[in-house]
């Protein structure tokens, strides 16, 4: 039976199974693991980084836009605003007037939404939620 063929680590060489270098050498077993916790390492840093950069960053364009109430279909608003909502995608209500969308500055009250309704720069008492 022939060895079975699998593709060497970082060239295009093909070895045969069980006869990688660090395999029957104790010199280099301990500097391939080392290699290998130090690429988790730098990964799960990455990884985290990321995580935190993504968490605190701030959009370019967050300073040209404004919170607009109640013109958030049900499950689309930005945050929590009131009785009903507790934070981002949590409305229950289409225009849900006690939660707010972003949208660019100084569209919000030109919006027109269905029913005659209009987008506010303040919580609305409109479309809330029963309790």
């Amino acid at each position: 039976m022939a060895p079975t063929e699998i593709p060497s680590r970082g060239c295009n060489e093909v070895v045969a199974a069980g006869s990688y270098p660090a395999e029957g050498n104790p010199a280099l077993a301990p500097m391939e693991n080392q290699m290998t916790i130090h690429t988790r390492s730098l990964m799960i840093a990455g990884a985290l980084a990321a995580g935190l950069a993504t968490q605190f960053a701030t959009p370019a364009n967050a300073a040209a836009q404004q919170k607009c109430f109640g013109v958030a279909l049900a499950g689309h608003n930005d945050c929590a605003a009131g009785a009903g909502t507790t934070c981002a995608g949590t409305s229950k209500i289409d225009y849900q007037g006690n939660e707010f969308k972003l949208v660019p500055a100084g569209t919000c009250t030109t919006m027109k939404l269905p029913g005659g309704r209009m987008g506010s720069l303040t919580a609305l008492t409109r479309d809330l939620p029963k309790a």
